[in-house]
């Protein structure tokens, strides 16, 4: 059993430093208003992230199942909102040092509950990690492994606010703030085009 929560914690490290939208955002906080900032963004959008992983956990134990209609309206929602900060990284001036994100609390949470593909992706990780482990996948261990997923989210999230907040780090930004928050827009905009062109093809499909 320890090397099925070993193995848990490890998938939770991945979960969060595997680069996405919200990492990017993080970079732009820590690098601009400084590391607290970064943190209460990260913290909050754990909220959505241990959301997502009971969500899968208990789906890969058979305890329950998500539709797939939620998905495609979260999609929707997390897409109109990626595209709205492009927007507004591209039309930055260079001021608030580059930050696209005003209220980091907030913004933490809508990113982390709105993400359509952090259920996906939580699912197939786990299932990919705890394949090996079928005989113990049962509702016992269920509270056991979402709380070894939850550490590696914490010493992630860690890991995440300290190289975002290294003084190498905030040189760059601050030399290039106003080209990489542009940068960061145009991501903004493609990953939220993509999230609402798969729900829409997938409503489609449906109908």
């Amino acid at each position: 059993m320890l090397e099925l929560f070993a193995t848990t914690f490890v998938a939770g490290l991945l979960y969060v430093f595997i680069p996405g939208p919200a990492t990017l955002a993080a970079l732009s906080l820590s690098a601009g208003p400084g590391r607290m900032a970064c943190a209460t963004f990260l913290t909050c959008h754990l909220l959505g992230d241990l959301a997502w992983t009971i969500l899968a956990i208990s789906a890969i134990i058979g305890v329950s199942q998500a539709g797939p209609l939620l998905f495609d309206v979260l999609g929707l929602t997390c897409g109109a909102y990626l595209i709205w900060l492009g927007i507004k990284a591209l039309r930055s001036h260079g001021s608030n040092n580059g930050t696209i994100v005003d209220v980091p609390w907030k913004s933490g949470l809508i990113f982390g509950f709105t993400n359509p593909k952090a259920y996906p992706f939580a699912l197939a990780m786990f299932t990919a990690v705890f394949a090996r482990f079928e005989d113990a996948m049962t509702f016992q261990n269920a509270v056991p492994l979402v709380l070894a997923a939850f550490l590696g989210f914490c010493v992630a999230t860690l890991g995440v606010v300290f190289w975002t907040g290294l003084p190498l780090t905030r040189r760059i930004f601050a030399r290039h703030s106003r080209l990489i928050t542009r940068a960061i827009g145009v991501v903004f905009i493609a990953a939220g085009a993509k999230s609402i062109g798969t729900s829409v093809s997938n409503i489609r499909l449906r109908a």
